[in-house]
C-alpha cells in the first residue's frame, strides 16, 4: 500500500568474506591522537610510547569455527591461543611482554578442563617469556570462547610494517608451509570416522608433525632475532596465518606493489606433501591456501641478501614488483599464474575465495 516503507535489503556479511567486511567497517575509521602510529590495517596497532613503542593485537577463537574440541586438547587450545597472538607482535618486529585472557565457558566446562587450559597458556608464557597480566572470565550459554590480547615493545625505527615493501625487494618466507592445514585434514576425517563408529579409535600415529603444527604452532620469535643480529630490518613483513597467497596479497595492497613468486622456491617438508596427495591435493595449494602456519612472510632490500643468505631456516621465494604487474605465481610447469587468496574463511565456515 502507499503508505508502507518498502524494506531494505540486507546484506549476507558471508558475501563480502572475511577481509571484505574488516574492509567495509573499518574503512570511515579516523585516527585522532598522534600517538596511534598504525590502528586497523596491520598484524598489530602500535601506539608511540615516547622511548618506544607498544604492539597491541588481539584475537578470538571461538568454539565450533576455530577449534573442534573433538580433537583439540585443552591443554594445546591454550598454548596455541596465546601463541598465535604472539606472532602477530613478531610480525611487527617486536618482542612480545604481557598477554591477557578473556574467557566465556559454559557450564559443561569443569574446574579440571579450565586448569588444562591455564596450563597451556601458561606453558607458552613460560616459554616466550612473557607475563600474564590479567584478563576476564564470564559464562557462556554455549561452548568456550577465548579472546587473548598481546601486548609487545620495539624500538620506534624497527617496526616492520606490511606497507614497505618496494620494487625488486626480496620475499622471503620461513620454515615451511601447508603442514597445519595437513593436520587439519587427518583430523578431521578421524572425527568423521568417529562419528560413522565409535568403536573405531582414531589413527593418528603416522601423522605426528602434521598435527602437531595444527594444534601446537610455534611462533617464529628465532627468525625476528636472528635477522637482528645479522642487522637485517624487513621492509615489510607478515605472518602467515591464512596462508601464502593471501597473505601476499595483504602487502601488496598495502605497500602498493606487485609480486612475482615461485612454485619451486616454496618451502614444503616431504611430511606434508606425503599427506597431501593421500587427500588427492596439490602440496603446492595446501603451502598456498592452507592457513595456519604461522611462519613469517617478509620482504628484505637486495643490498640485505648477502647477510641472509646463508641462514637455512628462512627461503627466499620471489620479488616485489610493480602494482601495475599483478601478483603472480610462476609454476613448475612454465606457466604464469594470478594469485587468489584461497583458504579458512570463518564467516562462512568453510574454505573460499578471500579476494
Amino acid at each position: 500500500m502507499g503508505g508502507e516503507k518498502k524494506k531494505q535489503a540486507l546484506t549476507d556479511i558471508g558475501s563480502l568474506g572475511e577481509f571484505g567486511l574488516i574492509d567495509h567497517l573499518t574503512k570511515g575509521i579516523k585516527i585522532r591522537h598522534p600517538e596511534t602510529l598504525k590502528g586497523v590495517g596491520d598484524d598489530a596497532a602500535v601506539i608511540d610510547q615516547g622511548d618506544h613503542v607498544s604492539i597491541l593485537t588481539k584475537d578470538l577463537l571461538i568454539e565450533g569455527v576455530h577449534f573442534d574440541m573433538v580433537y583439540t586438547p585443552l591443554k594445546h587450545l591454550g598454548y596455541k591461543a596465546i601463541a598465535v597472538n604472539l606472532s602477530d607482535v613478531y610480525a611487527m618486529n617486536g618482542e612480545p611482554r604481557q598477554v591477557f585472557a578473556g574467557l566465556a565457558i559454559s557450564t559443561r566446562y569443569s574446574l579440571e578442563a579450565l586448569e588444562e587450559l591455564y596450563a597451556g597458556m601458561l606453558l607458552a608464557c613460560d616459554k616466550y617469556q612473557v607475563d600474564f597480566a590479567g584478563g576476564d572470565t564470564t559464562t557462556s550459554p554455549s561452548g568456550l570462547m577465548i579472546s587473548i590480547t598481546a601486548v609487545g615493545k620495539a624500538k620506534r625505527e624497527e617496526v616492520a610494517y606490511r606497507s614497505g615493501a618496494k620494487p625488486n625487494d626480496l620475499l622471503f618466507v620461513s620454515g615451511n608451509l601447508g603442514a597445519a592445514y595437513c593436520g587439519q585434514l587427518v583430523l578431521q576425517r578421524e572425527k568423521q570416522a568417529f562419528k560413522a563408529n565409535p568403536q573405531v579409535q582414531p589413527d593418528i600415529s603416522k601423522y605426528p608433525y602434521v598435527i602437531e603444527r595444527q594444534l601446537k604452532p610455534e611462533p617464529r620469535r628465532d627468525i625476528i632475532r636472528m635477522l637482528r643480529d645479522a642487522g637485517v630490518k624487513p621492509t615489510a613483513m607478515i605472518d602467515i596465518s591464512d596462508g601464502l597467497a593471501s597473505e601476499i596479497l595483504h602487502i601488496c595492497k598495502q605497500s602498493g606493489t606487485g609480486a612475482m613468486i615461485y612454485e619451486e622456491k616454496i618451502p614444503v617438508d616431504q611430511r606434508m606433501a606425503q599427506v597431501a596427495h593421500e587427500f588427492n591435493i596439490d602440496p603446492t595449494t595446501c603451502a598456498l591456501s592452507g592457513g595456519e602456519d604461522y611462519e613469517l612472510l617478509f620482504t628484505i632490500s637486495q643490498k640485505d641478501y648477502d647477510k641472509v643468505k646463508d641462514m637455512t631456516a628462512i627461503h627466499p621465494i620471489g620479488h616485489i614488483t610493480e602494482a601495475v604487474q599483478g601478483e603472480n605465481l610462476f609454476t613448475s610447469s612454465g606457466q604464469l599464474v594470478k594469485l587468489t587468496a584461497q583458504g579458512w574463511d570463518p564467516l562462512k565456515g568453510e574454505t573460499g575465495s578471500k579476494e
